[in-house]
């Protein structure tokens, strides 16, 4: 496609790159810009500009923050005795839209995926053994997709950690099998991290 403009091509060219948007959504969102206030679009830009710079990722539980322990590990009233483990910092937005879990969380920043050359030195499995060293953990939560690979990363840090003097559990699988977590709806989520069911390696 032939743009009048360098400058509004390079805008479209970025703004494409984006998951889930085409060419032609991404010019429409450029012209809508173009009509919008100046100072609409130079907030857009410099809110885009603070995400990248600004953002950090907590030091214990791998979630984002705007400082270095985020707001749930540094919340006195979140128990530590509960150490939930997930995938990806959706989840736990996901979770913690239900409301109904009070522990804290461990972002594994994905899951093991041979396909995709993902092992288990690619994750923050050992920020895990780090939770467990302090005795502090006692009961540890899979909180991951139900699929092969959710599957197979929580059978891994199981077999890891089975000698640890911990309770291992899953959420129960009110979630489909094959359904990645953040897609849950919060009822279903709330219901299955509350009925959570002890976890077995032969599952």
């Amino acid at each position: 496609m032939d743009y009048p403009s360098k400058v509004l091509a390079k805008a479209v060219d970025e703004i494409s790159g984006l998951p889930g948007i085409g060419k032609k959504s991404a010019l429409r969102l450029a012209l809508h810009l173009l009509k919008q206030p100046e100072s609409q679009a130079i907030a857009l830009a410099d809110s885009l500009k603070k995400l990248v710079i600004d953002i950090k990722y907590c030091i214990n539980c791998h979630n984002f923050s705007d400082a270095e322990i985020c707001e749930i590990c540094a919340n006195p009233k979140r128990t530590e005795e509960l150490l939930c483990v997930v995938e990806d910092v959706r989840d736990v937005m996901a979770i913690e839209n239900t409301g109904k879990f009070r522990g804290k969380y461990l972002v594994l920043g994905g899951k093991i995926s041979p396909m995709e050359g993902i092992g288990p030195n690619k994750l923050n499995i050992s920020s895990i053994e780090k939770k467990l060293e302090n005795g502090i953990v006692k009961e540890l939560i899979f909180a991951l997709s139900a699929t092969m690979e959710g599957d197979t990363t929580a059978y891994y840090i199981y077999k890891k950690f089975k000698s640890s003097p911990v309770r291992f559990s899953t959420i129960a699988r009110g979630i489909s099998v094959g359904d990645e977590l953040e897609y849950a709806d919060e009822i279903s989520l709330g219901r299955s991290i509350q009925n959570r069911l002890p976890y077995n390696e032969k599952d």
